[in-house]
């Protein structure tokens, strides 16, 4: 049986989404901004599928090329059951990686899918895949203890339409290959009467329609109980009938209720009673005497009640998990010298005994500081599995943080930013995230993300001090210091790293280069040459403090330096303060 491919489903919000992609790809790379889109889409494939069997083709269904699943690092993330499938990303097809057992897979749940997201990265997408695995006819129905036959000891006596309870078959298939149909052995006492519980399944009596006589026919004859599917091909399964014909048991026990139902907490502690039932016997002495066991059950169900065979009294006797049963069905049976089988339902509480669990699908660290607001820096999964409000889990920020969590897809949020953000004012952040279940009481998971922030050249140098002056005697030595100009960067690395750089002015029709020089890197000013007061008594230049930062950035300091006479002459002049910073 072929794979069913289903075309993908994608919301009319993704489709805009697509149109528009590609125009703002180049925004993207600049921003580092991580943007998620979502796509649906569902396959259906019979199970026992050999290893290596193509499923679908991913990337044409989704509208990717194969360049995009390399480059976007395409993988499988999240689901339990994720073993089964493989991403080819050399071909854009989903295939079978494991054989896949629907019956181990979902039991008679139906209908039984895998689910799980596909991601990319750069730009981030996120598209989720449904695998629906349909059931084949591989299971025959099956008697529990198949080789040992049903037994009945009926009273020559018993009336007409009296009804003997069956044991049910057991089909792991579902839908038309699960159980359809029993047969009974063709015969001259006892025909055959189905029913169907409340949740569909399937039960049988075996009803006494001419009377049976001991003396007639012999005490001791077999019938056989034939079980099948609707199947193609059709299956089967047998058990024997052993009935044993006795003498006057005139009266059977009978239920004072024919559906008995109670409901019980999960992780209620063992030997808690839930239900006692109950079943009278008009009989006398050994033919009323009543005891209660029940029925052989699939599963570990045997392993969690207990009845005690004298009161009905049904106990829990093991562990109680919601998450695994949500609902038992016991039957019970009450035998005197003939036997009479009662149902028994046990609906199981919800508790609040499971923590919402987050699972990291994406992060992103460092962001860049000029980021905009709304970039994406992570995408989370959040489980619960508990149902109903315990299950319903709400997603927050924990501290006063510039970010915020968004859902987007049912059980995923991302984590954005919510404002612009400043390396130089706050350079890292622990941003912790807080999910919590709205069960009664709460339960909370936390999960802390360490962020840094990159720089960016926002910063220009800034000097020390609007205005540098300096005085020095004449006739100074050539390459004396004359002032050491300084500045500050708060950018980080390449970004803060100054160099100081002389303007090119000219002074009296010469160069300044030819009077002073400065250290690109200490700032420091040397006299190039020495100075007369007489021919000039003062120096008016202009240093540059710039970074290396990509574009630099610059800032400008005035300088002013004049010289004073020797100490043999008098009124020494002396320069005045002035200037302002210039960018």
């Amino acid at each position: 049986m072929a794979p069913v491919r289903r075309l993908p489903y994608i919301s009319p919000g993704w489709r805009s989404f697509y149109g528009v992609r590609r125009h703002i790809g180049s925004l993207l790379l600049l921003l580092l901004a991580v943007n998620m889109v979502g796509g649906q889409i569902r396959y259906s494939i019979p199970e026992e599928m050999k290893k290596g069997s193509v499923i679908g083709n991913v990337a044409q269904d989704l509208g990717l090329d194969l360049k995009r699943l390399r480059s976007g690092r395409a993988r499988i993330v999240t689901g339990e059951n994720v073993h089964y499938t493989e991403l080819q990303k050399d071909k854009g097809t989903l295939v079978v990686n494991e054989r896949i057992d629907r019956e181990q897979l979902c039991g008679d749940i139906t209908p039984c899918s895998l689910s799980f997201e596909m991601i990319l990265e750069n730009p981030m997408e996120l598209h989720r895949i449904t695998v629906e695995v349909l059931d084949i006819n591989d299971h025959a129905p099956v008697f529990p203890n198949k080789d040992k036959p049903i037994s009945f000891e009926i009273s020559e006596s018993a009336a007409v339409e009296v009804r003997f309870p069956l044991q049910s078959a057991q089909d792991l298939d579902v839908g038309q290959n699960a159980l359809q149909n029993y047969i009974l052995s063709p015969n001259d006492n006892f025909i055959l009467k189905q029913h169907s519980n409340p949740d569909g399944r399937k039960y049988v009596e075996m009803v006494l329609q001419k009377p049976l006589d001991r003396e007639e026919r012999h005490p001791h004859f077999s019938l056989k109980l034939i079980a099948v599917d609707g199947g193609t091909p059709q299956r089967s399964g047998t058990v024997n009938i052993d009935v044993t014909v006795l003498d006057a048991n005139d009266n059977i026990p009978v239920f004072n209720q024919s559906v008995y139902k109670a409901s019980v907490l999960e992780n209620t502690k063992t030997g808690t009673s839930i239900i006692t039932v109950n079943a009278t016997d008009a009989d006398s002495g050994l033919y009323g005497h009543i005891t209660y066991s029940l029925s052989k059950m699939k599963g570990s169900v045997a392993e969690i009640f207990t009845i005690d065979e004298n009161t009905g009294t049904i106990y829990v006797s093991g562990q109680i998990d919601y998450e695994k049963y949500r609902k038992y069905e016991l039957r019970v049976e009450a035998k005197d010298h003939g036997g009479l089988i009662g149902t028994m339902i046990i609906e199981v509480t919800d508790v609040n005994d499971n923590a919402p669990i987050i699972s990291v699908m994406s992060f992103t660290s460092p962001v860049s500081e000029d980021s905009p607001p709304g970039t994406t820096i992570g995408i989370i999964n959040v489980k619960d599995l508990d149902s109903g409000d315990n299950g319903q889990v709400n997603c927050r920020i924990e501290q006063n943080a510039p970010f915020k969590i968004k859902s987007n897809l049912r059980n995923y949020y991302t984590l954005v930013t919510d404002t612009v953000l400043d390396r130089e004012s706050v350079s890292e952040y622990n941003i912790t995230v807080v999910a919590t279940d709205a069960g009664i009481p709460p339960l909370s998971t936390k999960r802390t993300f360490h962020l840094k922030v990159s720089d960016v050249n926002d910063n220009a140098p800034v000097f020390s001090q609007s205005v540098y002056s300096a005085f020095i005697t004449e006739n100074n030595s050539p390459g004396v210091s004359l002032l050491t100009v300084g500045a500050k960067d708060p950018d980080e690395n390449q970004n803060a790293r100054i160099s100081y750089i002389l303007e090119n002015t000219n002074i009296g029709g010469a160069p300044v280069s030819e009077y002073v020089t400065v250290n690109a890197e200490s700032g420091v000013v040397h006299a190039v040459r020495s100075f007369d007061y007489e021919q000039i008594k003062q120096l008016v230049f202009v240093v540059k403090a710039q970074d290396g930062g990509s574009p630099p950035l610059s800032n400008n300091a005035p300088l002013r330096a004049g010289p004073y006479r020797d100490r043999r002459k008098q009124n020494r002049p002396r320069a005045a303060l002035w200037g302002r910073n210039a960018v």
